[in-house]
C-alpha cells in the first residue's frame, strides 16, 4: 500500500516502533585563499571605465579519497585547462596588437568546488564598481577531449550576449547547439551563475556534440570519460587533451569578449528573462 502511494507521487508516512538517537562532533578550521585579478585596459576614452570578465576557478578539490593509490586529485581539466585558457586569452590581448574599447577583468577565483566562494566574493565586492561589469564570460572544465566543431553557450540564451557568441562560433565555423542537458541545470552550477546573481549577464561555453566521425557517439564518449576522470585522480596531463580543439575553445572565448568589448551596446537580459531582476 505504501509503495502504491509513493508510485502515485502521494506523500507516505508511517510510524515506526523504533527510536534512534544520534550524535555527532565536527570540526572546522578557518584559511585563506585568494582571488587573482588582472587588468587589460581599454583603449575607447568613453568605454574604458567599463568591463568585460573572463573568470575561472583555480582551485580542485586537492587530496582525497585514494584511487588505486593515488590520493592527489590533480585537477588537470577541472579546471587548470581553464586557467590556463585565461592565461592564453590574456596573452592573446596583449600580443594581437587587439585594443579592445572596454577594458578585460581576468578574474581566476578561489574555492568554487567549495560553492562558488570565490566568485560570490568578487562579484559582490569587485576591484571596479559593480555597475561597470558588463558581462561574465566564464570557463569551467571546458572538457576539450574531442575535435570541437559546435558548442552549447550556457546561459546565453537569457541576454544578447547571444549575439557576440553567434559572432565569433561564425569566425570559427563552429555550430551553435542548445544545451541537449537543461534537467542537470548547468548555468547555475559554476562561477557565472555569482554575476548572475549581482545582475551581470554572464555565460559558459560548453563542448557541443557534432562530430565528423560517422558513428561515434560524443555524448557517449563524455558521459564515459566524466565517469573515469571527473573529480578523480585521473583527471591529470596524462589523460585525454584535444590541444587543437582547446586553442579553437581559447580563441572562441576571446572572440566574444572583444565583440562585446567593441559593441558600444552594452549587453542586456532579454525582455521578461526570469534573471532580469536578479541583484535589484
Amino acid at each position: 500500500q505504501t509503495l502504491a502511494a509513493i508510485k502515485s507521487g502521494k506523500p507516505a508516512s508511517f510510524a515506526l516502533p523504533y527510536r534512534l538517537a544520534v550524535s555527532y562532533t565536527t570540526t572546522h578550521s578557518d584559511f585563506e585563499s585568494y582571488n587573482v585579478v588582472g587588468l587589460i585596459p581599454g583603449s575607447d576614452k568613453n568605454l574604458k571605465n567599463e568591463y568585460v570578465v573572463h573568470s575561472a576557478h583555480l582551485d580542485h578539490t586537492g587530496i582525497g579519497r585514494p584511487v588505486a593509490g593515488d590520493s592527489i586529485y590533480n585537477g588537470a581539466h577541472d579546471n587548470a585547462s581553464g586557467v590556463a585558457s585565461l592565461l592564453e586569452i590574456a596573452r592573446i590581448y596583449k600580443t594581437s596588437g587587439a585594443k579592445p574599447k572596454r577594458s578585460v577583468l581576468i578574474v581566476m577565483v578561489t574555492a568554487e568546488e567549495m560553492g562558488l566562494v570565490g566568485s560570490s566574493y568578487f562579484a559582490a565586492n569587485p576591484t571596479v564598481p559593480k555597475g561597470s561589469i558588463v558581462a561574465d564570460v566564464n570557463t569551467d572544465m571546458p572538457t576539450v577531449i574531442a575535435p570541437l566543431l559546435s558548442v552549447v553557450p550556457l546561459g546565453a540564451e537569457h541576454s544578447t550576449i547571444m549575439n557576440h557568441v553567434q559572432f565569433a562560433a561564425r569566425q570559427l565555423g563552429l555550430d551553435v547547439e542548445k544545451d541537449p542537458e537543461p534537467s542537470e541545470n548547468r548555468f547555475v552550477r559554476s562561477d557565472q551563475y555569482s554575476f548572475v546573481m549581482n545582475g551581470i549577464p554572464a555565460l559558459h561555453i560548453k563542448y557541443g556534440n557534432k562530430t565528423n566521425v560517422p558513428g561515434f557517439d560524443m555524448v557517449k564518449f563524455v558521459k564515459e570519460w566524466r565517469a573515469k576522470y571527473y573529480h578523480q585522480p585521473a583527471d591529470g596531463m596524462d589523460g585525454i587533451f584535444d590541444f587543437a580543439a582547446a586553442k579553437t575553445y581559447v580563441q572562441l572565448n576571446f572572440l566574444i569578449s572583444y565583440s562585446i568589448a567593441q559593441t558600444t551596446e552594452r549587453p542586456r537580459w532579454n525582455e521578461g528573462d526570469l534573471f532580469a531582476t536578479a541583484g535589484k
